[in-house]
């Protein structure tokens, strides 16, 4: 998670690479070599990690109204497993494959968002976007209707709403987005929503990223009906955007090769 120059990035149709790292399409598959320095203990973080999908998708979605911000589910649901030298471990279990692409700061779009992906049964899986859109006045905006050609979902407080499942193939269903409710509070105090059944109550498992605008979790959720294993995240665009949380940054993604 270093940021490099220009002349660190090699790329072609299979293979990309930033630095020391990089990402490869082979076999029907994506391999990911790490050979990174972590901060702030400068610790090497050196292994391999083989993404093998079980379900692919061909279809991007569009996050915001003007078409600044794009998203593709590459993978709704894959096998992961994970080979690392430094430090000595490695694992293997379900995961997923995504990737997002825009023209504009993230902030500048959005001043918040929730999102989830949950593993359901038979291989089938859910993907959950919460967003809320940035007006004119740089607050959140109100009165949302969507786009013309259905790309992005519009929800009444000016925002994205979407929900999607994948069955195991890979076919994607639009469904009705579920109701909100509150997650609790994080050590940053980043306010935390998700969608879920109504009526019924998610349950964090394990906090996995608790920073000033940034928090990640596990959790067991209930979507249509049927339990729900997730990830969930939530991105705090407003306080992503001051100063002080952007003079921290470096300290977890320096901008110079170490």
């Amino acid at each position: 998670m270093t940021e490099r120059g220009r002349d660190a990035l090699h790329r072609d149709v299979e293979m990309f690479q930033i630095g020391p790292s990089a990402l490869r399409w082979e076999n029907d598959g994506l391999t990911i070599d790490i050979d990174e320095t972590a901060v702030p203990h400068l610790s090497r973080v050196r292994g391999r990690i083989r993404l093998q999908p079980t379900a692919l998708n061909a279809e991007p979605f569009r996050l915001d109204r003007d078409g600044l911000h794009w998203w593709r589910p590459i993978a709704p649901a894959a096998r992961v497993s994970v080979e690392l030298d430094g430090p000595a471990q490695s694992w293997r279990g379900a995961g997923y494959l995504d990737m997002n692409w825009g023209d504009a700061p993230l902030e500048a779009g959005f001043t918040r968002w929730d999102w989830s992906r949950a593993a359901l049964p038979g291989g089938r899986s859910a993907i959950l976007y919460d967003a809320t859109w940035r007006g004119a006045d740089g607050r959140a905006e109100g009165g949302g209707d969507g786009s013309a050609d259905g790309s992005a979902d519009g929800s009444a407080d000016g925002g994205l709403a979407l929900a999607l499942r994948f069955d195991a193939n890979g076919e994607v269903e639009r469904r009705e987005p579920p109701p909100r409710t509150a997650l609790p509070g994080t050590l940053w105090r980043v306010a935390r929503r998700v969608q879920t059944d109504e009526g019924s109550s998610p349950r964090e498992v394990r906090r996995l990223e608790d920073s000033p605008f940034y928090a990640r979790c596990e959790l067991v959720n209930r979507l249509w009906g049927e339990e729900a294993h997730a990830v969930h995240e939530t991105v705090d665009a407003d306080r992503f955007a001051t100063r002080w949380v952007k003079l921290l940054l470096p300290w977890r993604m320096p901008r110079a090769q170490i």
